[in-house]
């Protein structure tokens, strides 16, 4: 980690300067997000949508993917995806410290994950004062559309966040999620391999 991204984890107030002056390579992030989110859909531009978010990612795992378009304030730099991560278009990262998310994740359209701040103070942050606190969603999440998640939280495995959810604040694993600000309304149990949809039995409903 360089003495940049260091200082960009480090939870500490810092004084925040324009991007470009922190890391030569900020434009050609931004650029590679860029083509990535107007490239087609034909097999060849799928090809180098992966490649793309190789080069641009801080960990990729395999047969992942980003619906485009997603935004990106370093264009990704600092997401680390695990394997079989599926997201939906219009995710918008705040990366400014890093992201992680866990193998067979599932993100919905419209998610906002951030990991910037700002002191409360209106003297520090007129001299463009920051903070930032990295983000840790657990293997096999679902995060329903249109939800927000702040800085430093972390969501455990299995859980499930509600739509239009504001997550401030941890969520433990194998638990449902929700409201604003989202708090745990169940755990996730047994029953739910055989009911879904308010009991329907998934056994019978099977396409």
């Amino acid at each position: 980690m360089t003495d940049l991204e260091q200082k960009l984890n480090s939870g500490k107030v810092y004084q925040v300067i324009a991007q470009e002056n922190q890391d030569p390579r900020f434009y050609e992030y931004l650029e590679k997000m860029e083509k990535y989110n107007t490239l087609g859909y034909t097999e060849r531009a799928e090809k180098e949508k992966q490649q793309i978010l190789k080069e641009l990612f801080a960990e990729i795992g395999n047969n992942s993917y980003i619906q485009a378009p997603y935004h990106a304030m370093w264009g990704g730099r600092h997401v680390h995806l695990g394997k079989n991560v599926y997201i939906n278009f219009n995710c918008t990262f705040v990366d400014d410290a890093q992201v992680y998310i866990g193998d067979d994740t599932l993100i919905a359209p419209n998610v906002t994950i951030i990991t910037a701040s700002h002191p409360i103070s209106p003297a520090l942050r007129a001299q463009k004062y920051g903070c930032n606190w990295p983000v840790f969603i657990g293997k096999n999440v679902w995060i329903a559309s249109n939800v927000t998640i702040l800085p430093g939280v972390t969501i455990g495995d299995n859980s499930v966040i509600g739509a239009c959810s504001v997550v401030t604040k941890d969520i433990p694993a194998n638990v449902v999620a929700m409201g604003t600000p989202a708090k745990v309304v169940r755990e996730i149990t047994p029953d739910d391999d055989i009911y879904y949809d308010h009991g329907k039995l998934i056994a019978e409903n099977m396409a």
